[in-house]
């Protein structure tokens, strides 16, 4: 079973976008997994575990309508402490992201508009810290 990767934005271009960069990223390498809000990203992660899949990476905005990306990031990382989690936002503020990784294990934040090798660094971050690397 692949591992999955994880996208959440309330805004369908945004996924497309994430999705697309991901898999000229890595390929086969991974799956990739996308929700509109952070309601559907949780159903999605209990699905994914009853599959025995394994969610390596979530790439969630910040800002969405319903729960909010902090709430979000904080539920997952409550109940799913090992799952790598960034920030896509074109709004929020440094002492809220600050706060985020404090609170809910935000590894990195990711500033819309963003270059694919700032999502390629970010990534590449996560896996490396829980494939036991820096």
């Amino acid at each position: 079973m692949k591992p999955v990767i994880l996208c959440v934005d309330d805004e369908s271009i945004i996924l497309k976008t994430l999705k697309r960069q991901l898999k000229d990223l890595y390929g086969n390498q991974l799956r990739y997994e996308i929700a509109e809000s952070g309601e559907e990203a949780m159903s999605v992660i209990e699905e994914l575990s009853t599959e025995d899949a394994k969610v390596m990476v979530i790439v969630s905005d910040w800002m969405m309508p319903g729960m909010s990306g902090a709430t979000f990031l904080r539920k997952v990382h409550e109940q799913f402490p090992d799952i790598g989690l960034i920030i896509l936002t074109g709004q929020a503020d440094d002492a809220a992201i600050e706060s985020a990784k404090r609170e809910s294990g935000v590894q990195h934040c990711i500033r819309k508009p963003w270059a694919q090798e700032q999502l390629s660094d970010a990534v590449n971050s996560v896996l490396a810290k829980m494939n036991g690397g820096g």
